[in-house]
């Protein structure tokens, strides 16, 4: 029976098994480690959102707003003024062609990016890590 090898088959199964197979405390290790290294990029990225805040050009300093602002007046078109805007034209038959459309899909991006970074501000305020 053993001609075919079984007995190394299973070896070598069992010594995959061990490296694969980890106990509670070696997940804590690493789950722990890995918490570490998340807050030590957190925070760099505090100190580099720092930097640029409290940079003396507004082109360096006022790019987060900008973005901001133009997210939300690119929702404010997409949700109201075009509609609306359709809605008048399909009563009153002003303009043959319809509005420019934006990209939905990457305008949501955009804007789930941001309110992410405005989440992590809304910690930092309540950890009271702001002026």
């Amino acid at each position: 029976m053993n001609s075919f090898g079984i007995g190394s088959v299973i070896d070598g199964v069992g010594r995959i098994a061990d490296d694969l197979i980890t106990t509670d405390n070696e997940r804590l290790e690493i789950a722990l480690r890995e918490k570490e290294l998340d807050t030590q990029i957190l925070s760099k990225v505090h100190e580099t959102n720092i930097a640029e805040a409290q940079h003396r050009t507004l082109f360096v300093a006022g790019w987060r707003p900008f973005i901001g602002w133009v997210s939300g007046l690119a929702l404010v078109y997409t949700f109201l003024i075009q509609p609306i805007f359709l809605w008048i034209n399909s009563i009153y038959n002003l303009t043959p062609t319809p509005p420019p459309q934006l990209n939905d899909d990457m305008l949501f991006n955009i804007v789930l990016a941001m309110l992410g970074i405005a989440g992590l501000r809304t910690y930092e305020k309540q950890k009271g890590l702001t002026k």
